[in-house]
């Protein structure tokens, strides 16, 4: 099967964004595209957490309810969330109402202030895991890698909740931390420029 669609502008892109409308627009300007800023690189992976046996059409509908029940991802104030915001969580019909995913979430934000703390910020420590041979791999042709098994080992050894190696993977297929667009997706190239240019942390 053709790995790519062609998009509104008739020129190719990959096969998943034509899954529903808005994804044209987060695959076209987000998925893929680095990323270094802490509160970004916790959002990213808080919300593959929650994606976790959804779909990402779910999440991505609902990303600006997350992004107000959690105070725009800011983990050094949800690390502060306690029984009382679970509970107000789990009333919010505009996220996810799973009681495990809220409170992995709040955990996460507790190792996450840890873990900048000992390594000096989130984006130093996940661009440790970047590919040695980012893109030679054919493009969405796995859902794990030994980088997402090592990265996920890692972080669960520091108490992180919800970051198997398929999630992790997804995680690294967001943040940029590999070119995982289609060999034909016209994006491909200019996520490639966009890393190419990143100033790694």
């Amino acid at each position: 099967m053709n790995e790519t669609i062609v998009g509104p502008d008739g020129l190719p892109r990959c096969r998943w964004c034509a899954a529903a409308p808005e994804f044209l627009q987060y695959h076209d300007t987000e998925w893929g595209f680095p990323v270094a800023d802490d509160r970004r690189l916790f959002e990213k992976i808080s919300l593959e957490a929650f994606q976790s046996g959804l779909s990402w059409r779910t999440i991505l509908a609902k990303r600006g309810s997350f992004r107000e029940a959690f105070h725009g991802f800011d983990f050094r104030r949800i690390a502060r969330f306690d029984d009382t915001d679970v509970e107000r969580l789990l009333q919010d019909s505009g996220i996810v109402r799973h009681r495990g995913k809220i409170e992995a979430v709040i955990n996460n934000a507790r190792r996450a202030c840890d873990l900048v703390e000992t390594e000096g910020s989130l984006a130093a420590f996940f661009w440790r895991y970047e590919p040695g041979n980012a893109g030679s791999t054919v493009p969405q042709s796995a859902s794990s890698s030994a980088e997402s098994v090592a990265l996920s080992k890692e972080l669960k050894r520091r108490g992180w909740k919800f970051v198997g190696p398929t999630t992790v993977y997804a995680f690294m297929q967001a943040m940029g931390l590999f070119n995982d667009h289609a060999s034909e997706c016209v994006i491909r190239a200019e996520v490639e420029r966009a890393r190419q240019s990143f100033e790694r942390p």
